[in-house]
């Protein structure tokens, strides 16, 4: 059985508290001088059944550390006989210090979809054009959970992450996601250009984001279901994966500053998508 994570933003334990109330494990508050927001939790956990509890001597030093996260043994041999390789989803960054109120609660991560069900088809489809995001080796787990926000802001209606290379989803991108990895669907890519075609064949089309882009994102069609791929924090889009779109647009510079951070550029990008 795998660890729970360990959150500290009452957002986020809040919308897990909404959307799978059965793994929420427990909240622990400070002992004195507990937030308004995780007062209200512990108000909405009681009577839910979840035990509320002091925080203990521990829970600190478990903080630094960065206990609670994703931890996972290291994979087996690669395909081609190599020697075991380093599973990057078993990292966890210390938590960001923000206003959390002091309390900490106990949540078992939420399973992704199988790919398949990520791109419903036909009738089974939302109505309107919709919006999916797809993460090609995003390494920051806070980047990863601002994308996740945003992408609940915004009602992107699923994540796919590719696997390899990639960010952990940890008690870090929870909390920073302040509940949007408990309102958008995800999924893992085991190969993203493949899953990439799976979306294709569900009738989305694929559509790269690059500073070496043809034309600005605000001249792309936004009639259409969209799979917006945004690359790595420093080289961008992988090549197989930016030959795998339909097209490739920009975020086209207005001052001095040439770049953005990912998740302040995929906010950007699912904003001006979402504008129709």
């Amino acid at each position: 059985m795998s660890v729970p994570l360990r959150l500290t933003n009452p957002h986020a334990v809040l919308a897990a508290l909404e959307m799978r109330p059965k793994d929420v494990l427990e909240v622990r508050l400070p002992r004195e001088g507990a937030g308004d927001a995780w007062q209200k939790l512990a108000g909405k956990a009681a009577k839910a059944g979840i035990p509320v509890t002091a925080r203990r001597d521990d829970d600190e030093a478990a903080g630094r550390r960065g206990d609670g996260g994703r931890p996972r043994a290291p994979r087996g041999p690669d395909r081609r006989g190599g020697p075991a390789r380093r599973d990057v989803r078993g990292t966890e960054a210390p938590p960001k210090e923000g206003r959390t109120g002091g309390g900490l609660a106990l949540v078992r991560e939420r399973e992704g979809l199988d790919v398949h069900e990520l791109f419903p088809k036909g009738a089974a489809r939302a109505p309107g054009h919709g919006l999916w995001l797809a993460l090609d080796c995003i390494q920051d787990p806070r980047n990863v959970g601002a994308v996740f926000r945003s992408a609940a802001f915004f009602g992107v209606r699923g994540v796919l992450l590719s696997s390899d290379r990639s960010a952990p989803l940890t008690a870090v991108s929870y909390d920073t996601a302040s509940g949007g990895l408990e309102y958008v669907p995800f999924a893992w890519a085991s190969n993203l250009r493949r899953d990439l075609d799976v979306a294709r064949e569900a009738g989305l089309w694929i559509l790269g984001a690059d500073e070496d882009g043809e034309r600005d994102v605000t001249a792309v069609d936004r009639a259409r279901d969209w799979m917006l791929v945004v690359g790595n924090e420093e080289k961008g889009l992988r090549r197989l994966t930016r030959e795998a779109c339909d097209e490739i647009c920009r975020l086209t510079p207005k001052g001095k500053v040439r770049s953005l951070n990912v998740s302040v550029a995929a906010a950007v990008l699912m904003a001006t998508l979402r504008s129709a």
